[in-house]
């Protein structure tokens, strides 16, 4: 949530026009993020509202609370870089 609010705020009068936030918003987005996003299937997103209820339902689960057994068991795999190894941590 908190990305999509500091999205909108930088797009300053832009925001205003729900056709250019949805054309912006790939721009705001690194990592895993932007592979999400350009894996989105063609006409899932019209609106700033499909946006930003896909992004929602995949990046925010809600707060889970990891308890040390979570981590003791969490292992990298045989064909994972540590830097997708450490994302997931």
């Amino acid at each position: 949530m908190e990305h999509v609010n500091r999205f909108i705020i930088q797009c300053g009068e832009a925001a205003n026009r729900d056709e250019l936030r949805v054309r912006l918003f790939s721009s705001s987005l690194s990592g895993s993020a932007f592979t999400w996003f350009i894996s989105l299937p063609p006409n899932l997103v019209i609106t700033w509202a499909d946006l930003e209820k896909q992004f929602h339902k995949y990046f925010f689960s809600g707060v889970h609370e990891k308890k040390l057994t979570d981590l003791v068991r969490l292992r990298q795999h045989n064909d994972e870089l540590v830097e997708g190894f450490v994302q997931r941590l």
